[in-house]
């Protein structure tokens, strides 16, 4: 049996842009309006239960322990070994939180192995 090599269709680039979008978008909120911004880190210091403290308190010690770093880069081997799109969805969203919540490290050498994921040898021709 021959194993076609791993290609994504253009309806799976719509949502995979998408799904960055949103990510992204997403982390420059929380990183911007809930980490940085001092009015609401002093509120949630102070002890407000509101859902933006919540997420502000949960990202912090996600990206303390580089946990989406870390998620990204196993994706990203494991993507790199047995390439799907449900691995890059995943990996998309961990990297794409990384960059921006402070795991820049781990997460863009994630994102190198999902470039290099799509470096195929082209299929041999008779």
């Amino acid at each position: 049996m021959k194993k076609s090599p791993f290609r994504i269709s253009p309806y799976q680039v719509q949502f995979l842009l998408v799904v960055g979008f949103l990510t992204v978008g997403y982390a420059l909120y929380l990183r911007y309006l809930g980490i940085e911004f001092s009015t609401v880190a002093l509120a949630c210091d102070a002890g407000t239960q509101t859902m933006i403290c919540k997420a502000r308190a949960l990202s912090t010690v996600l990206f303390k322990n580089s946990v989406f770093g870390i998620t990204a880069l196993v994706i990203a081997v494991l993507n790199l070994m047995r390439p799907s799109i449900v691995l890059l969805t995943g990996g998309l969203i961990a990297a794409g939180l990384g960059i921006v919540l402070y795991n820049i490290v781990l997460s863009g050498l994630a994102i190198g192995l999902f470039i290099l994921g799509f470096a195929r040898p082209a299929p041999a021709t008779a």
